[in-house]
């Protein structure tokens, strides 16, 4: 066998090598599996808020949950907490998952329709970030979607948030949330 073709088997068999790899580092809804904490600061204006934030990740029977907690402390001592629950499933897209937010009819879960002010939530994980992403449409047709990226970091997970209303900008926030 000539020289040059060898090369070139090295060459495909080290690419291929590459690509198994690169794909095995892939993380898994298991390796995000936990309870993290953190906190941040958000602008609102000239002022400031501190926030308390929390995540739960689950494995399910059929998927995985993510259940989250924002505590906001105003200026003022108001204290407001949001925390929301939503649930997983495969989608027929290799590491695109479906929120299973109701059940029809028929016991099935489904989506919720953004047409009716309900907001139409996915997940996905591409590398080491899992990213929920929520999509409401206003009455008006306007949009706003929110896109939470966690990725797996040293004992715990790097939280990335924006959030864009009609193609602006409307709140970031970058924060890490430490493994309990």
């Amino acid at each position: 066998m000539a020289p040059l073709a060898s090369a070139r088997r090295l060459a495909a068999a080290m690419a291929l090598a590459a690509c198994g790899a690169s794909a095995a580092m892939a993380a898994e809804v298991s390796d995000f599996v936990g309870s993290y904490t953190g906190e941040a600061e958000i602008a609102a204006g000239e002022d400031i808020h501190q926030r308390d934030l929390s995540v739960e990740i689950t494995e399910t029977k059929e998927g995985f949950r993510v259940d989250w907690t924002t505590i906001t402390y105003r200026a003022d001592g108001r204290v407001k907490e949001a925390a929301y629950s939503i649930n997983f499933v495969p989608s027929d897209r290799d590491d695109v998952f479906a929120a299973a937010m109701r059940k029809n009819m028929f016991g099935h879960d489904v989506q919720m329709d953004p047409m009716k002010g309900e907001p139409y939530v996915w997940a996905r994980i591409i590398d080491d970030t899992m990213t929920v992403f929520s999509l409401f449409v206003d009455d008006e047709g306007g949009y706003e979607i929110q896109e939470f990226n966690r990725t797996l970091a040293d004992s715990g997970l790097e939280l990335d948030f924006l959030s864009v209303r009609n193609g602006a900008v409307k709140r970031r926030v970058d924060t890490f949330l430490e493994r309990q």
